[in-house]
């Protein structure tokens, strides 16, 4: 079992500590900040805030063997005037230089402004927003977010969705992909092939982070982030990967527990990953899935559908296979049975106006020509599917809103009462982003398949961008921010529809 190390050196209310200097690695001159800072994971009193000092992002990171004190700042005005708090924070060698500072005793509700120092170095300045109050009943913004591939597009839907100032930011997976560098006809080109240590993965992850468009939308809110599967390997489940013949079992769990740790490294997260040993066998987790309140106005359950999963029963034929009777076996699971439990009770004690399952794969049932369904989507996994639907449209629940990803599409639908009855009336919705610039060859297949979902109520296959949402008293308001030319960092991006769900109704409105 790894040991938990204590990080914060500091603590709030210091006003002159001295910045620390350098005392391994790398020159007091080099930029430490190249992948830019972030914050998450925000409760009414406090946020994660985070920055990994890689003076040489590709190559490892730059920082030599020892550990090094970093100094932090959170204000309350964007000049870095109004300190609240002053204090040290340890980045550690063997968490690749990266600084996870849990700023306590914040006031719920509001935006703070954030910096870190090293030697004469100074990281951008961050933005960040505490959650309101367990009485508030305040709006909340958020903005969703999927499916990046570095490759196939650039990051204008970031641009954008940093002057949105969302008060979230929720991305569901595929923030990295793991495959090689393509061909030369790529927009731009992943550096070696693919990722198997974690020397690999932290370059992967360091090669994403320095986009631009990408940091100042880490800098403009706080996030919320469960990977999907390329963050390690495509369509891996548990401790299975996609290609079983071309990786041993332990060598997959040494890629599993390298790809976890680097995501941890990148990211503003509440907990570390752990490592053990039972039965012989390595066992990695990365703790993500987790509840947040938003005052009485929202609560977000977020899920994690890939490290605890069962293997994909059926055929992986692609976008869709043959109905198959293993896909109802009640003993597969997406999450496990302790998480599928912590959702159930968080659903359960909620009295919040809104509550929201944000999760990696599309939920609502959709149908292909000839009884055929996506299996590595929770149609693969009809018996948990049918639970979690129960639970999902029960009456006594309010406004229940699913979030999702992975399939490259927009997709907004009703999802029925009755699974089997698409035209059934609405028991809950579900908002299925598109890709922030991951391409979607199959969109041809989805669309086809269409006339068989009557509950879907936009669809858009060839198009990239995000998802931004407001809820309040009154209505969820949505838009799909779609952007004109994937292709150019510089490309307009606007909203190619507007959608709204009444609070107290089930269904989307029109």
């Amino acid at each position: 079992m790894l040991t938990r190390r204590r990080f914060i050196l500091g603590s709030a209310g210091l006003s002159l500590l001295r910045t620390p200097s350098f005392s391994h690695g790398a020159a007091a001159n080099d930029n430490v900040f190249t992948l830019g800072v972030g914050s998450g994971c925000p409760r009414a009193d406090r946020v994660v805030l985070w920055t990994r000092l890689a003076p040489s992002p590709l190559a490892g990171g730059g920082m030599g063997l020892g550990d090094e004190q970093v100094r932090v700042r959170v204000c309350r005005d964007p000049g870095m005037t109004d300190a609240i708090i002053d204090a040290l924070a340890l980045a550690p060698a063997d968490e690749g230089h990266s600084v996870h500072f849990h700023a306590l005793g914040l006031e719920p509700g509001r935006e703070y402004w954030y910096q870190f120092y090293i030697g004469d170095q100074v990281s951008p300045i961050g933005r960040t927003r505490t959650a309101p109050g367990s009485i508030s009943s305040e709006p909340v913004r958020i903005a969703l977010a999927s499916c990046q591939a570095y490759e196939t597009g650039y990051y204008a839907a970031y641009r954008d969705m940093a002057e949105q100032l969302p008060d979230l930011v929720v991305h569901v997976g595929d923030y990295i992909y793991e495959g090689g560098a393509g061909g030369p006809e790529r927009l731009r080109q992943h550096r070696g092939p693919e990722i198997q240590t974690l020397w690999d993965y932290r370059n992967r992850w360091a090669q994403y982070k320095m986009d631009p468009q990408l940091q100042a939308a880490h800098a403009a809110s706080p996030w919320l982030f469960s990977p999907d599967d390329h963050e390690i390997d495509n369509n891996w489940a548990g401790y299975t990967p996609q290609d079983p013949e071309r990786q041993t079992d332990l060598e997959f769990r040494v890629r599993r527990w390298s790809a976890l740790r680097a995501l941890y490294e990148h990211a503003p997260l509440e907990h570390r990953p752990t490592l053990s040993t039972v039965d012989s066998r390595l066992h990695s987790t990365l703790r993500l899935f987790d509840s947040f309140d938003f005052g009485r106005q929202l609560r977000l359950v977020l899920l994690d559908t890939r490290q605890y999963r069962s293997d994909q029963v059926c055929s992986q034929a692609f976008p869709s296979a043959p109905h198959c009777e293993a896909r109802l076996d009640p003993g597969i699971t997406m999450t496990g049975a302790k998480q599928e439990q912590f959702l159930a009770t968080q659903l359960a004690t909620s009295s919040a106006r809104w509550n929201v399952m944000a999760q990696q794969v599309w939920f609502n049932r959709y149908r292909y020509p000839d009884n055929e369904y996506n299996m590595d989507q929770w149609d693969g996994y009809a018996s948990q599917q049918a639970r979690l639907h129960s639970r999902l449209t029960d009456p006594r629940l309010s406004n229940p809103v699913v979030l999702s990803g992975d399939w490259h599409i927009g997709c907004a639908s009703d999802i029925p009462r009755d699974l089997a009855d698409p035209q059934s009336p609405a028991g809950a919705v579900e908002l299925a982003a598109t890709s922030i610039s991951s391409n979607c060859p199959w969109a041809g297949a989805v669309e086809a398949a269409l006339p068989d979902n009557p509950q879907v109520r936009y669809l858009s296959g060839n198009r990239r961008g995000y998802v931004l949402m407001d809820f309040d008293d009154t209505a969820l308001r949505s838009q799909y921010r779609l952007v004109d030319d994937p292709t150019r960092a510089d490309s307009a991006v606007s909203a190619d529809i507007e959608l709204m769900v009444e609070a107290g109704r089930r269904g989307f409105a029109g």
